[in-house]
This record gives C-alpha cells, sequence and structure tokens, in this order.
C-alpha cells in the first residue's frame, strides 16, 4: 500500500467506540466486533491510516489513580452526570504493557483488525508512550534503574513530583512522568532517558509495536529530546529518536513515525527522523486571525508536506464546541485543503462538542449537526481528488479590490494543480464580509474561456481567463467564507 503524498487520518477512541458498540449489541464487544462495512465507510472518505488510540494494557495501579482523583473526577461528572465507576477506566497514556488490553480483544486481536484493515487498503497507527509507564509496569519491580529516581527530600519538597514505593530491594523514591511546565502525572512513573540500559529497552519494545501495526503517535515526542530532559530532570542523555527511528526501519522500511509535538521543537523532531509532526501552531493561529494564518503557510515547503493538520484531537477541545458553525467550516477549509496530513477525530464530522477525557470508556449521547455534518461530507469528496491528495500546491496573492478598501487582507487563496486538472481555495477568514482580487498563477489561461465551478457551493463563474491572471479572480465574500472551485478551460 502507498498512501497518498497528502494522507488523512482518522482517530478512533477505541474504548468509548467499542462500548457503544457494546450498547447497541447488548453484549460485550472487540475489535472483532467492529463491522467491516465501517471500515469500508472510512476507506470511501479516502482515509489512508486508522488510529487506534488507547488499545494497549493499562493497570490497576493507575485505574485506582484514575477512580481516586478529585479534580479529574469532577471533571468525569460534568461530562457524565450518571457516571458509574466502570465508565473509568483509566488512561491509556498510563501504560503497563504493549499488547491488546484483555478487554479488547485476546491477543491476536490486533493481527487480525490490522488485516480487516489492509482488506480495505488502510494502514493501523498505535500509541507509542516514551516517556513514562504506568506505575505498575513490570519493569518498575524488574528494573528500577529504568525509572528517574529521587530522595526522600524531593519527596517531602515535591509529592506532585515523586512518589514512594515498596519494591523488592526497599522503599524507592521515583519521579512520576512530567513535562518542565506542569506538575507530574499521579498515574505515571518517569522513564530515565540519561540510562542506555532503558534506552535499548525502548528501542526493543517499539521494534515490538512496529511488528503489530504500521506506524506510531508518539505522545509528547519532545520530552526525551537531551535539551528539554535536561531541562526537566537536569540530566545529560543521548539522542534516542535517530536510534530507535533507524533500528525499526531496519526491520519496517516504510514503518511511519508521527510526532505529538510543542514549543516550536517540531523541525528538530523531524531532523531526527520523524515522518510528520503536530501543527500545534496552525490550530493556535485559526483561533487568531488570517494573517497570522497565512503568515504560517509561507513557512518551508518540506515543513508544509511533515505537518499534522487538526482541528480536534483527543488532547484538544471540540472543534465545534470552540468555533461558531462559519467559523468552524472556514478553519476546516484552510486546516484540511492545505499541504501536510490531514487528521480527523471521531464525532468531528457529526459536530460533537463534549470533550471525553482519556480515563473514560463511555461518552455521553449527543445529536449530530446536520449542517457540519454536511459541510464535512462536502469537504471529504474535496479530499478524495487526486489534486490534493498528490498534487502541487501554492500560496496565492490576494489584492486589494479598490484604494482604501483593506478587508483583502481577511483573504487566504491556494491553488492545487494535478496533470491538467486545477482548483483554486479561497477564504475569507474574518468576521467582516471583503471584497478582493486574486491573480490565479496558470499563464496558459490568456485567452481563453474559463468556468469556474464550486465543489463545496452553488457558485459557477464563466470568466476570460486574461482578466484572471490581471487582475485576478474579483471575489466579494460574507464573513467566513469560502469557495473551493474547479478550474476549468472551455473547449472551443
Amino acid at each position: 500500500m502507498n498512501p497518498p503524498r497528502y494522507p488523512s487520518l482518522y482517530e478512533v477512541n477505541t474504548r468509548v467506540r467499542l462500548r457503544h458498540l457494546a450498547r447497541e449489541t447488548g453484549r460485550h464487544t472487540t475489535l472483532d466486533d467492529i463491522p467491516d462495512v465501517w471500515l469500508t465507510g472510512l476507506a470511501g472518505c479516502g482515509f489512508s491510516w486508522v488510529y487506534l488510540m488507547g488499545v494497549w494494557e493499562t493497570g490497576e495501579a493507575g485505574r485506582r489513580v484514575s477512580r481516586s482523583n478529585e479534580e479529574w473526577l469532577e471533571g468525569y461528572r460534568s461530562l457524565l452526570p450518571d457516571l458509574r465507576e466502570e465508565d473509568i477506566c483509566g488512561s491509556g497514556f498510563a501504560i503497563a504493557g504493549y499488547s491488546l488490553h484483555p478487554d479488547l480483544g485476546d491477543p491476536d486481536g490486533l493481527s487480525r483488525f490490522r488485516e480487516r484493515l489492509h482488506r480495505q487498503g488502510l494502514l493501523l497507527m498505535l500509541d507509542l508512550v516514551p516517556n513514562h509507564t504506568a506505575p505498575d509496569h513490570p519493569w518498575v519491580r524488574d528494573h528500577p534503574d529504568y525509572y528517574v529516581h529521587g530522595t526522600e527530600e524531593d519527596l517531602a519538597r515535591r509529592p506532585q513530583d515523586f512518589t514512594a514505593l515498596d519494591l523488592p530491594g526497599g522503599r524507592t523514591v521515583l519521579a512520576r512522568g512530567r513535562d518542565p511546565y506542569f506538575s507530574g502525572w499521579p498515574d505515571t512513573l518517569q522513564l530515565d532517558y540519561g540510562s542506555p540500559a532503558l534506552q535499548e529497552a525502548m528501542i526493543a519494545e517499539v521494534q515490538g509495536i512496529a511488528r503489530q501495526c504500521d506506524g506510531v503517535r508518539c505522545d509528547m515526542a519532545m520530552l526525551v529530546l537531551p535539551e528539554v530532559f535536561r531541562q526537566t530532570w537536569g540530566r545529560d542523555t543521548e539522542p534516542f529518536w535517530p536510534r530507535v527511528i533507524e533500528a525499526v526501519r531496519n526491520e519496517h522500511p516504510e514503518f511511519l513515525f508521527m510526532a505529538e509535538a510543542y514549543w516550536d521543537l517540531e523541525w528538530t523532531l523531524l531532523l531526527q527522523g520523524f515522518d510528520y509532526t503536530y501543527d500545534k501552531r496552525l490550530y493556535d493561529r485559526l483561533n487568531t486571525g488570517a494573517g497570522p494564518v497565512r503568515d504560517h503557510l509561507r513557512a518551508e515547503p518540506e515543513y508544509q508536506r511533515k505537518s499534522v493538520r487538526f482541528l480536534e484531537n483527543h488532547d484538544e477541545p471540540r472543534a465545534a464546541a470552540v468555533f461558531p458553525s462559519n467559523r468552524h467550516q472556514a478553519a476546516a477549509v484552510l486546516t484540511y485543503l492545505c499541504p501536510g496530513l490531514r487528521f480527523f477525530h471521531q464525532g468531528q464530522f457529526a459536530g460533537r462538542r463534549k470533550k471525553i477525557s482519556v480515563h473514560l470508556c463511555r461518552g455521553p449521547e449527543e445529536p449530530t449537526d446536520p449542517t457540519i455534518e454536511e459541510f464535512y461530507r462536502g469537504l471529504v469528496a474535496c479530499l478524495r481528488l487526486p489534486a490534493f491528495r498528490d498534487g502541487e500546491w501554492r500560496l496565492l496573492d490576494c489584492n486589494p479590490a479598490w484604494e482604501g478598501n483593506p478587508s483583502h487582507d481577511g483573504y487566504i487563496a491556494f491553488a492545487w494543480e494535478v496533470g491538467e486538472e486545477r482548483f483554486l481555495v479561497a477564504v475569507n477568514y474574518s468576521p467582516d464580509r471583503g471584497q478582493c482580487y486574486v491573480p490565479l498563477p496558470w499563464a496558459d489561461l490568456a485567452g481563453k474561456a474559463v468556468r469556474l465551478n464550486d465543489l463545496m457551493g452553488p457558485a459557477n463563474y464563466d470568466r476570460d481567463g486574461g482578466s484572471l491572471l490581471s487582475p485576478g479572480l474579483y471575489l466579494d465574500v460574507p464573513e467566513w467564507g469560502y469557495h473551493v472551485f474547479a478550474v476549468a478551460m472551455e473547449e472551443g
């Protein structure tokens, strides 16, 4: 299977999906019970990847923390007023072992599910959590040297970042997993990347994961970079990512590494071998305005190609809760019709508004927003077209419609082409109606009659090709409005 140059990925909250399926069937369900017709539907939407979030084995220690942390419990209850203890299954990122959780199927369940995906032309992505493990991971008892240790003084001064355990060697103070800007996660223990033995063990672990899937989403991948690890723990480490990526690719040359990344460390991770990194900057700038988004899209083409574009995921609020409907649509057109890996989240197409905690295996019942659903149906149809999957992209100028009219600054426009197929995407990413001219980049339009057909709206225009080159296509679009034009020269 050869994914397109700009693939699309669908994230599934596995435990929530199976719990919902169990309510429909009236029995316990596993990966084997996910219907083939649903996978066929994802393939038909043009997806290349299915990311199953939260499939790995978790332990009682992490679940106990999830069920007793008062701050977390308050959040669960606000989401599920009828919360039951069995709804709290523990974080899928407090991992006790990289084997399929028994609740989700037998040990071969992942292999069978992957084979079903492959028959549909889909690839499987799973989680890698490199920074920490659950408190009851076997390494804690068998290899406590793999973890960051503390002292009794550390525990007394920073109880939020350290914990004491009774291990075979006696009472041991270990650090909780954390990043440098927040307190430790109480259901985790911090791995020590200053330990060569730990690095070797993690490489072997990732090699084992790579035999079960086609790619990994690396949780908080920047935390194990030497400069970040030193900032967090004051310890020097050898680079981990180049070694593990090389080791995996020696066995699986096409295996894909996708990094969850923040703090402007995306390029650093790409240089260490990652195929893709999260583009949180674009998401943040979509909350700001057109100018910052346009500036962001001027980045180097290779950076654009390797960026993961998203409007929501399991860590971010629901897009429908952040953006009003018309702005949501404009933001989605910009996010998913620019280059990169297009990342969609379960429930996004239906306009779900409630974010589900990763500690829960049940979500609330929510109505579908028919306007958002219809919008995404049209957007996904565009993403199935060859130009948006494998074509060439370029950012275009948006010029003033007349002197003294600054509204062109709210526009963002770009072109796609592959072979003879050409498309123009233009968005008025502004709270006000605006006008502009967009000069098209195809010189051979001169002297030709040109038809512009909006794939996501009713607009159809016939224009002289020369005028489309200079001064350009005139646009007068309401606030948060957009066009996705197929551009074709008329015969004769």
